[in-house]
């Protein structure tokens, strides 16, 4: 199985990157194949539609979105909403990358959890034919504390997401008919 995973934040030591770090290992643990698509590093022009993109970056992105069996979305919370960089990016995708996919939404939110930003990631989703998986992961507040070793401080944190992630598979897997 393939998972393709979207980190949209453009700061360098972001925790919606530390957390998608953190979900990438987990997932290789799992003997998944992972790709981890991050945003800042591999920056994407502004989206036009009059225009079909010829950069590299665009090209790799959709590439591959389009070889996963599911794909996982990571934003910060920016004013209540998902980074302007990974809605960019999503403007680049669609029905030929999230057709059918079991797809995971994550954010990481300075209060709280950042349940907007989330329900934002859905409904763009459901607008590409992705399958919203009914689980989702936020931190927020002290729960966005990593250890030099790239973990959550907080073991409910590493809980939640090993909990989650096993059912993201498991789902996921069903969807794609791909035995586990």
């Amino acid at each position: 199985m393939n998972v393709f995973i979207l980190n949209g934040s453009n700061r360098r030591h972001a925790t919606s990157t530390k957390l998608t770090t953190y979900i990438g290992r987990l997932l290789a643990e799992m003997d998944i194949e992972v790709t981890v698509f991050d945003l800042y590093g591999k920056p994407l022009p502004f989206y036009s539609p009059d225009e079909d993109a010829e950069d590299a970056n665009v090209h790799e992105m959709r590439e591959a979105a389009g070889r996963a069996d599911a794909i996982i979305l990571a934003t910060p919370d920016y004013h209540g909403s998902l980074s302007g960089v990974l809605k960019n990016a999503l403007d680049f995708l669609g029905k030929d990358q999230f057709d059918s996919k079991l797809v995971l939404s994550v954010s990481s939110a300075g209060g709280a959890v950042g349940t907007s930003s989330l329900t934002h990631m859905q409904a763009i989703v459901r607008n590409v034919h992705g399958v919203n998986c009914p689980e989702w992961i936020s931190i927020g507040a002290e729960q966005r504390r990593f250890g030099p070793d790239g973990e959550p401080e907080q073991d409910k944190v590493k809980e939640r997401v090993k909990r989650v992630l096993h059912y993201f598979v498991g789902l996921a897997r069903q969807l794609r008919g791909i035995d586990s």
